[in-house]
């Protein structure tokens, strides 16, 4: 079955672009040039991926994800955008995007990408199926997206609960920058190991805060989940 991928960019000239790539790698596009184009070819044409500028004039690539996130939680996001620092890349995964590209961008990784994020999709990766997870007062509940601690709820953005999930079914064992970057994006943004840094100490002030921690670097390997000792 061919793959709908959704381009959202206010630039024509980039659409362009993207719209003869995509359809010469064998995907069916459509294009949106703006929130409100996009809002309503999702209603129009079902996607199986989200291609998704940031800068754009009225409500951005950042307010545009939310939404998705809302109203399609299992729609695959992916940012192409100009602004390729950390701080952007940590801020479009933290509200809901699950991979980040900088322009320019090469053709054949985009593909490769997009690839990558409908076979995930499609083998249910992103929705971390599976029974409750638990570590000491810890629970997590992939199937309801429900996470606890000490009976209380624990608010995790969608990048965050994977992380979570991807440190308890490996609960105990040491997980290296490299191995978290490749579990979770199948990228590494190159060589950017200071992203898993700043969302291990985003989910560590969450779950951790106030309690027991169970979050531990391993300095030289990683990181792990374990219960306190």
């Amino acid at each position: 079955m061919t793959v709908q991928v959704l381009v959202v960019d206010d630039d024509e000239e980039i659409r362009e672009v993207l719209a003869a790539g995509l359809t010469f790698a064998g995907f069916a596009v459509t294009l949106a040039a703006n929130a409100t184009e996009a809002y309503a070819a999702l209603r129009e044409h079902p996607a199986d991926v989200v291609v998704l500028d940031v800068m754009m004039p009225g409500q951005d690539g950042f307010d545009v994800v939310q939404l998705i996130r809302r109203q399609h939680p299992d729609l695959p996001v992916l940012f192409l955008s100009a602004r390729d620092a950390v701080e952007d890349k940590v801020r479009g995964l933290r509200l809901g995007g699950d991979d980040y590209m900088a322009k320019p961008f090469s053709a054949v990784e985009l593909v490769t990408r997009i690839e990558v994020l409908v076979r995930r999709s499609a083998r249910g990766e992103r929705t971390a199926p599976g029974g409750v997870l638990r570590c000491a007062d810890l629970e997590l509940d992939p199937g309801r997206h429900v996470v606890r601690r000490g009976g209380a709820g624990v608010e995790l953005s969608p990048t965050e609960f994977r992380l979570l999930h991807l440190l308890l079914i490996n609960a105990g064992q040491v997980l290296s920058k490299g191995q978290i970057l490749d579990a979770l994006w199948q990228y590494d943004f190159g060589g950017s190991a200071n992203l898993v840094e700043r969302f291990v100490s985003s989910l560590r002030r969450k779950v951790d805060d106030g309690r027991p921690a169970l979050i531990r670097t391993v300095r030289g390997f990683g990181y792990s989940i374990r219960e306190p000792q």
